[in-house]
């Protein structure tokens, strides 16, 4: 649902804090932030979301082993969490903190009541093997050797009583949601994964836990003082509590109330079950609209094998961001890393694709066609009169075919698609530059030997320049989602405004302002030589 009429709501999932935060967790993040950007440009009223799963077994274990409260554990890893967001330029609308946000719990016991008045909630004892990791009771075919195939740990035997959710009684309505789009999952491959499991039968699963178990570390459940509500529905109620339910406030009925809207949720591929069968199942026992979309992306990988806290791998986006900026790492993981597939992380190809790709392409193209026009500080840059030749169609169907590719990536979640367009059309600039030679232009009018002579050359320079400078803006408009802060260097290089970059509409060529150059340094100075050597090894979390 892309109609800028309807507002937007975009979370991101919320990770446990069990650990520092990975660079899977800068993935989504900036994922969400390009997306939502995007579509403000389109002129939609958009709320993105995060937070932190503080509830997980995960969590009070990990604070065990430190010694510590599993209160303190949760706070202090939380706020490592959300200051992440700024440092990779994020912006979200809210953050909820599942334990401390005052407007959680109400809405997690709210949502619990509405599915048990709906007869959707009983008690029974259960037997099962648990994965702690997932946080969730797996079968024996998700087990390999014994061990949970995602996080190669051996399970639990657990045997308890708690509250278990009639997740049977929706098979057929999750079937139909998915039929008609009504229920969207991208990619396709993920969509067929969630159909297939649907289709072969649901079972009812367990949504409370023992309070022992869950070291007194919870969300009670109401009626029963012996059992925590489970740490998934504890946190799948967070995408409603950020808006204030159960209260009836304008953001609950603006973005998940009855009036059309989009709601969308960004997450991992691990935990698609969840979102795609699980959550929707929950809101229609409750009586709630259901999310329009599902986004699943793949994992970042390291040798082939998934970042994560407990692989042991993890590599710090924040000293990526320290040893790098901003701009290369916000580049890597929007354009080199797949937005849906899984892909390896390379030091080397981080710095490859800064230097041979911004710095060589847009920067070295934005630092020849400033210098050169500061070179003729009173040559008025405009296009000229003649027909349009070849080379300046050419140059502006670039432009025009990199405005419907980047919103097609957008729509079609396929960010590192829009991002080749931009630097597509950043290529063809170059080309176009090569072509027309504008500094030789330059040359020849200053060796003029008459004023007309002159004068033709150097309007002909003006309106390669002016051709050129449009090309930039156009880019810098496209580029605003993903690279922000260069985007706005971009346009004040070029003597614009930064409103250039508040509407996508701008981003048509042929429609840019009298561009007034401004001197500075390369917008992507090269990665220092030395940097090219570093390891991935090196960059993992402690080290």
């Amino acid at each position: 649902m892309n109609n800028p009429q309807f507002p937007l709501f975009l979370s991101t999932a919320i990770p446990y804090v069990n650990a520092a935060p990975h660079v899977g967790h800068a993935l989504e993040l900036l994922q969400a932030d390009a997306l939502c950007r995007h579509q403000r440009q389109r002129g939609r009223d958009v709320r993105l979301t995060g937070g932190t799963d503080d509830h997980s077994l995960k969590n009070a274990r990990a604070a065990e082993r430190l010694g510590i409260p599993t209160e303190r554990l949760v706070a202090e890893h939380g706020e490592i969490f959300r200051r992440l967001q700024g440092a990779l330029g994020v912006e979200l609308d809210d953050y909820v903190h599942t334990s401390r946000d005052p407007r959680h719990a109400p809405a997690v016991r709210a949502l619990w009541e509405r599915c048990a008045a709906n007869g959707d909630l009983y008690s029974k004892a259960y037997t099962g093997r648990y994965c702690t990791g997932c946080e969730a009771f797996l079968s024996e075919a998700e087990l390999v050797d014994g061990c949970c195939a995602v996080h190669r740990e051996p399970v639990e035997e657990v045997q308890e009583t708690n509250w278990f959710f009639r997740l049977s009684r929706y098979q057929e309505p999750l079937l139909e949601l998915l039929g008609s789009g009504s229920l969207r999952v991208d990619p396709r491959e993920r969509y067929n994964e969630v159909e297939s499991f649907v289709r072969g039968g649901l079972c009812d699963f367990s949504v409370s836990r023992s309070r022992a178990r869950a070291r007194n570390f919870g969300i009670g459940v109401p009626g029963d003082d012996s059992q925590v509500i489970y740490v998934w529905f504890d946190a799948l109620a967070n995408y409603l509590s950020g808006l204030g339910f159960p209260e009836n406030t304008g953001e609950l009925a603006r973005y998940w109330g009855e009036a059309p809207a989009a709601r969308e949720h960004l997450i991992g591929k691990d935990i698609l079950r969840f979102h795609a069968v699980y959550w929707p199942a929950i809101l229609l026992s409750a009586g709630l609209p259901l999310p329009s979309a599902i986004k699943a992306h793949g994992f970042v990988t390291l040798e082939g094998n998934k970042i994560g806290k407990s692989q042991g791998n993890a590599i710090d986006p924040f000293e990526l961001v320290e040893r790098f900026g901003l701009d290369a790492v916000r580049f890597y993981f929007l354009r080199h890393v797949h937005t849906t597939r899984d892909s390896d992380f390379r030091v080397e190809r981080l710095i490859e694709a800064h230097d041979s790709e911004l710095a060589g392409k847009i920067g070295n193209l934005l630092q020849r066609v400033t210098t050169l026009a500061l070179r003729h500080p009173s040559l008025a840059l405009t296009p000229g009169k003649a027909a349009p030749s070849s080379d300046d169609r050419e140059l502006e169907h670039a432009a025009e075919r990199a405005y419907t590719e980047v919103v097609q990536g957008c729509d079609g979640f396929a960010l590192q698609e829009a991002l080749a367009s931009i630097l597509e059309l950043a290529a063809a600039a170059n080309r176009y530059a090569d072509a027309q030679e504008p500094w030789t232009l330059s040359r020849r009018a200053k060796a003029a030997k008459t004023p007309e002579a002159a004068g033709d050359l150097l309007a002909q320079l003006g309106h390669v320049l002016w051709r050129l400078c449009e090309a930039l803006r156009v880019t810098a408009i496209l580029l605003a989602p993903f690279l922000p802060g260069a985007a706005r260097t971009i346009i004040a290089r070029l003597g614009a405004t930064e409103t250039e970059l508040t509407a996508l509409a701008r981003a048509r060529y042929g429609r840019g302002p009298r561009f007034t150059p401004q001197a500075g340094a390369a917008l992507f100075p090269r990665l220092a030589q030395a940097e090219q050597k570093a390891k991935p090894a090196e960059l993992r979390a402690g080290s």
